[in-house]
C-alpha cells in the first residue's frame, strides 16, 4: 500500500491535498515540458 505523506489532521486548514498516487506529478510533468519549449522558443527568438 502507498501512502502519503500529509496527516490526515491538515485538511481542515490545507488549501488542496492531493491523492497518493497519482498527485500533482502528470501536471509537474507537462509544466516542466511547456517551459523548456517556451525556453527554447525564446533562446531561439520566436
Amino acid at each position: 500500500t502507498q501512502v502519503g505523506d500529509v496527516h490526515p489532521d491538515v485538511a481542515s486548514v490545507a488549501g488542496a491535498l492531493t491523492p497518493s498516487p497519482g498527485g500533482v506529478g502528470p501536471l509537474t510533468i507537462a509544466m516542466l515540458l511547456s517551459n523548456t519549449v517556451r525556453a527554447a522558443e525564446m533562446r531561439r527568438g520566436a
